[in-house]
């Protein structure tokens, strides 16, 4: 995995804290943990967190914790012993090869009443929108430098976020965004104070069709 900048490790924080209300336990399950970064945060809202990670050298360098339970292994190939009162899932349906087929499988974990929580990169932030008045993009979901050496295999809109959740049989509870992004992450960590940071994070509140990410809530229909 391509190493992440101190200000991916920002949004991941940010990300987080939009989500932070809609989590209910005991029993949690984050998917694609990575090296844990969201995970320090999750661990402290469930009696019992698990997390699957398909590669083992990013969840052994997860810190362990008393109700963690980690889990090495490719996501469909993953048959849990419980059900899930929330299951998390950032940035992973830009990885995979069908979301759908992924999702479907997915909301079989939730117990009744249970939520899925997703958040994708958003083809319409406004960084990537102004990449094609640059002539850098040809298209605001084209695959850019980045998208590819981060293994994404798409970029998802409002819209396309929603056909996929609707496809798989889930309900949209609650979409928003998350932070107002004008440029790159490295030019952010390279250019931006940490006010500026706050306010634009605040901003893509208001602005959500074209913050940076995507957030939906989500039950079983």
């Amino acid at each position: 995995m391509k190493e992440q900048l101190d200000f991916d490790k920002r949004l991941i924080g940010f990300r987080y804290q939009m989500l932070k209300t809609h989590l209910e336990g005991p029993e949690g399950l984050e998917l694609g943990p990575a090296e844990g970064e969201m995970t320090q945060f999750l661990v402290n809202d469930f009696e019992t967190l698990t997390v699957v990670e398909g590669s083992k050298s990013l969840i052994d360098q997860i810190q362990m914790h008393q109700n963690l339970i980690k889990v090495h292994s490719l996501f469909l190939d993953f048959t849990p012993d419980r059900k899930y009162n929330t299951i998390i899932m950032e940035h992973i349906l830009e990885h995979v090869d069908n979301p759908v087929e992924l999702l479907v499988k997915v909301k079989e974990w939730l117990m009744p009443g249970g939520k899925i929580l997703l958040g994708v990169p958003n083809g319409n932030s406004i960084h990537r929108l102004v990449a094609v008045k640059m002539g850098l993009l040809g298209d605001p979901c084209e695959l850019n430098s980045r998208d590819l050496s981060l293994g994404h295999r798409r970029v998802y809109t409002n819209e396309t976020l929603s056909a996929d959740l609707h496809s798989s049989g889930l309900d949209i509870v609650e979409m928003g965004g998350v932070f107002f992004k004008p440029l790159s992450n490295q030019q952010i960590q390279d250019n931006w104070n940490e006010a500026m940071i706050q306010g634009f994070y605040e901003l893509g509140k208001d602005f959500p069709e074209n913050a940076a990410e995507i957030y939906a809530v989500t039950m079983s229909a």
